[in-house]
């Protein structure tokens, strides 16, 4: 997840260069002594933001309602504050992100299982209520430490690659609805950061990934959904792991510098991330007793594949405030959300009795915000 920084690190490498040579020449004269050049800073950058966006169409899986022509109504408004922190270190990067997304009705708290119904599993009976939209709050965090760097070598140069680095991070979220999902997750690997055009750059990351804990209430032993027996038709506290996978993380940046000189104010940016089966999407051989369900995770793609941003301090103020207020419109695409068949899982991707599709574990949406530096 690496910003390019790394010419405002050299430049301050450079500028620290200068100023102790210029200082030696002074030391020579039959002047006071020089005082020490100061030491660079541990953080070379530390770039901090906050962000507010408005989804229109999201997605919950298994979240869904039926409109009165008898259609199904699987998206839901969602209201996005984010913070995000980057920082460039002698030998790498950090980022760190938490987003809370907050769901309209449709998407509703526990114990409303869909949207407006309480269901009794002792009974079978559904009732009416009145919850409210769920709360999640999401958050991810990737390092790098930059082969050059630890090396302290140029060999990691060549043509249009910039370096390459190992990189590690972690992810976790908690929602407050019915499935009171808590997840875990762990990443390892490589990142293969490139040069793009116009101070751009794209940065490819082949790693491994292991979601070792999760929570799905649906499948936890004495809810009234799942069977009776703990490991095979339920699980005894809800949690899920799952298998060490394969993934491929990748996002870019580019300002637009083949605009005109008075219209170099726009940029564009995007990320995928493609992660590949992990298993039994509810860590059990079967469910309620009636034999395996089709509950086999598939490849799940997470992706932001374009992002407009207006440099709206830079058109006001000027080039010293470029990037400190930001508006912006993306188009957001998930598929097989959380490793769900979208075509699958009867219950949450697809109404079991019928086969016919939620909506909800596809997520297609443009949305846009703004993002303010502090």
């Amino acid at each position: 997840m690496s910003f390019r920084f790394k010419a405002i690190a050299a430049a301050a490498l450079s500028l620290a260069t200068l100023a102790t040579g210029g200082l030696a020449q002074a030391a020579d004269l039959p002047v006071k002594a020089a005082k020490k050049a100061p030491d660079l800073p541990f953080f070379l950058v530390i770039d901090d933001r906050v962000s507010f966006s408005w989804m229109p169409k999201g997605t919950d899986p298994g979240i869904w309602s039926v409109r009165p022509d008898g259609s199904i109504n699987g998206k839901t408004a969602k209201q996005v504050y984010s913070f995000t922190h980057f920082d460039l270190w002698a030998y790498g990067t950090n980022f760190f992100t938490i987003s809370m997304f907050k769901s309209g009705q449709n998407d509703p708290t526990n114990p409303c299982t869909n949207a407006g119904v309480v269901f009794n599993p002792g009974t079978g009976v559904a009732t009416a209520a009145n919850c409210s939209g769920a709360t999640e709050i999401y958050g991810l965090f990737r390092s790098t430490f930059g082969w050059n760097e630890l090396f302290n070598t140029k060999a990691f140069t060549a043509g249009p690659l910039h370096n390459i680095s190992f990189e590690v991070g972690m992810d976790a979220n908690t929602e407050n609805n019915y499935l009171a999902p808590a997840k875990r997750d762990l990443v390892a690997g490589l990142q293969f950061a490139f040069d793009l055009p116009y101070k751009g750059y794209i940065n490819v990351a082949p790693l491994m990934y292991w979601e070792f804990l999760n929570h799905n209430a649906f499948t936890q032993c004495g809810g009234g959904f799942a069977g009776a027996v703990p490991g095979f038709s339920c699980n005894s506290d809800g949690n899920v792991s799952y298998r060490p996978t394969w993934a491929v993380e990748i996002n870019y940046y580019m300002d637009l510098g083949f605009l005109p000189p008075n219209m170099q104010f726009w940029s564009i940016s995007g990320r995928a991330g493609w992660y590949g089966p992990k298993g039994d999407s509810n860590g059990l051989p079967a469910l309620s007793g009636i034999g395996r369900l089709s509950t086999a995770s598939k490849t799940e793609l997470n992706s932001e594949p374009i992002r407009l941003t207006f440099d709206a301090s830079k058109a006001v103020w000027g080039d010293k405030y470029s990037h400190f207020v930001d508006l912006w419109v993306a188009y957001r695409y998930w598929q097989n959300k959380f490793g769900l068949d979208h075509n699958a899982m009867p219950g949450v991707c697809t109404i079991a009795a019928t086969g016919q599709s939620t909506n909800s574990c596809t997520e297609s949406t443009v949305y846009g915000g703004v993002t303010v530096k502090f």
